[in-house]
């Protein structure tokens, strides 16, 4: 198991540094503490309309996210390595071949990802808001407390959908099942009142208070369930015969006027039929969504006069850009080299498939704004989404071509990134709380969005991921 562990963490290391460098790679975790430090410090000036006990909830709800991303791996991860790292051997898929069973590796490729992702977010993170307490007037012992608390928040996430993956894998009706039970006991405990931030975050609950009920509770939260899903685990998907008809050239006449339009075709069938299927979207989409929207209701009692919507519609648009990074999941321009194709035909391709799969976060706007209330400042809202989502875009083509999910692990390119986009939103965010119609403001970032899809479209015109 130690060989096993140690060689799935070297595994990992390799497949980040051979694309773009050691360096680039170990640097990642630095621009993480620097932020957090940066972040921490300005925590004072803003403690009367963000109370401390305030962005502690919003950091763990954080990380619970980031586990919950990670733990989806079981749902979307054979298909995404088959398909986009087919050429590399992975130690994961060694059961298939070699005399190892497959609760040692998943028990091992576990313990990796924990580690793994703690060193690689957590870690840096609080040691950022421990450097920065002195200044803050906080006890450094907070820092450490708050390694503890997020990481179990990080497992908790990894371990319950790593559990609901391996129902999956089961049945789909088991988790179906599962998923209904939760929900109406949960719509129960909420009708009964008994739902509290403490119950449902127990990790957030032993930051507040370090006692032995609450990380005794985290502890029974994550292990439960990462146990079952080592016991029950299985690489063997069920086996279902999959026909389809030839439906590329019918969908390609379909959007035949946009240009592209097999690439769109291509986009739109590699989503529909990849394992998972609506299951990305509610992993990597919906999830987030709903919770930006349940910690903007609680920001409502701290910041008066706050638009949600406004708010809600600039997050949006950013959440929203992840919509590319699915586009581009499955397939690279590899397999395109041996046509008459460039790689900002490809570009322009994703873009438009990514103009027609924004439909769905307008959508939600939508909805947010006729059950809200807040119908009266949509037109600002829908403003701000769709220049934040097309700058945000803009950015990640710019930075990182058709290869988003890999790039922003380096380090260079994460920080750029960062500062590319966090001082507009949050000049944005700021003056429309000041003023919901300041939100039109945000028609000004349409025109650096062009510049940099402009440039973007021919700055990796020459790059090819390397092998690894």
């Amino acid at each position: 198991m130690p060989d096993l562990f140690c060689a799935m963490m070297k595994e990992e290391w390799r497949m980040h540094s051979t694309i773009f460098g050691s360096l680039g790679f170990a640097l990642f975790p630095a621009v993480i503490g620097v932020f957090a430090l940066l972040g921490s410090l300005t925590l004072p000036l803003f403690a009367d309309v963000f109370p401390y006990d305030v962005v502690a909830l919003f950091a763990h709800a954080l990380f619970l996210l980031m586990g919950v991303m990670v733990g989806s791996f079981g749902l979307m991860g054979r298909e995404f390595m088959n398909r986009r790292f087919g050429q590399a051997s992975l130690i994961a898929y060694a059961s298939r071949s070699l005399p190892v069973s497959e609760r040692r590796i998943f028990a091992a490729f576990l313990a990796k990802d924990t580690v793994y992702y703690i060193l690689l977010y957590v870690l840096p993170f609080a040691a950022g808001f421990a450097v920065a307490t002195p200044f803050i007037g906080l006890d450094p012992g907070l820092g450490l407390l708050a390694f503890v608390s997020l990481a179990l928040a990080f497992l908790l996430g990894l371990s319950a959908v790593c559990f609901l993956s391996t129902l999956y894998a089961r049945s789909v009706a088991l988790l179906a099942g599962t998923a209904a039970v939760l929900a109406i006991a949960a719509l129960a405990a909420f009708r009964l009142g008994t739902i509290t931030v403490s119950a449902v975050l127990p990790p957030y609950a032993f930051f507040l208070d370090p006692a032995v009920e609450p990380l005794a509770l985290s502890l029974l939260l994550i292990l439960v369930p990462a146990a079952a899903s080592v016991l029950f685990v299985t690489v063997d998907y069920p086996d279902r015969t999959k026909r389809f008809k030839n439906s590329l050239d019918p969908l390609a006449e379909r959007v035949g006027t946009l240009g592209g339009a097999h690439f769109i075709a291509k986009d739109a069938l590699d989503l529909l039929r990849s394992e998972g299927g609506a299951g990305k979207v509610i992993f990597s989409f919906l999830l987030p969504l709903g919770l930006v929207w349940a910690c903007l209701q609680i920001l409502i009692r701290f910041i008066p006069g706050i638009d949600p919507l406004v708010v809600f519609a600039v997050l949006l648009g950013v959440i929203s850009a992840t919509i590319y990074n699915w586009l581009t999941e499955f397939d690279s321009f590899t397999s395109y080299t041996f046509l008459p194709v460039e790689v900002s035909e490809v570009i322009d391709a994703k873009l438009k498939s990514y103009a027609i799969a924004n439909l769905l976060p307008l959508g939600v706007l939508v909805l947010a704004a006729a059950t809200s209330g807040g119908v009266g400042t949509f037109l600002p809202a829908l403003a701000a989404f769709a220049s934040v989502s097309a700058y945000t875009l803009a950015v990640t083509v710019y930075l990182t071509g058709l290869h988003p999910n890999v790039m922003l692990y380096h380090a260079w390119v994460f920080l750029r990134y960062l500062l590319a986009i966090s001082p507009a939103l949050l000049l944005l965010i700021f003056v429309s709380i000041v003023n919901p119609g300041y939100a039109f403001v945000s028609l000004l970032l349409v025109v650096p969005a062009a510049l940099l899809l402009a440039r973007g479209r021919t700055r990796w015109q020459a790059w090819e991921m390397p092998g690894y």
